[in-house]
């Protein structure tokens, strides 16, 4: 669907300046809607994904990380 993660916020952001400035027509309106939502869902899953290997990295750690915290006091 999109080339990164950076673009398609980019694009949402465009997306959402062009629908609240009003100069649209309803049809194109629709449209960039319909794209809104499809780029929203696109990096909403992209950080569940980032936000479960984030997970899964700490779990793997947990004992270094754990130590690491443990020696600050």
């Amino acid at each position: 669907m999109q080339k990164n993660y950076e673009d398609s916020v980019k694009e949402l952001e465009q997306i959402i300046r062009e629908l609240e400035s009003k100069n649209i027509s309803l049809e194109e309106s629709i449209d960039k809607y319909e794209r809104g939502i499809e780029l929203y869902k696109y990096c909403s899953n992209v950080l569940k994904e980032y936000e479960g290997r984030v997970k899964n990295i700490i779990d793997e750690n947990s004992d270094i990380l754990k130590e690491k915290h443990d020696d600050r006091y």
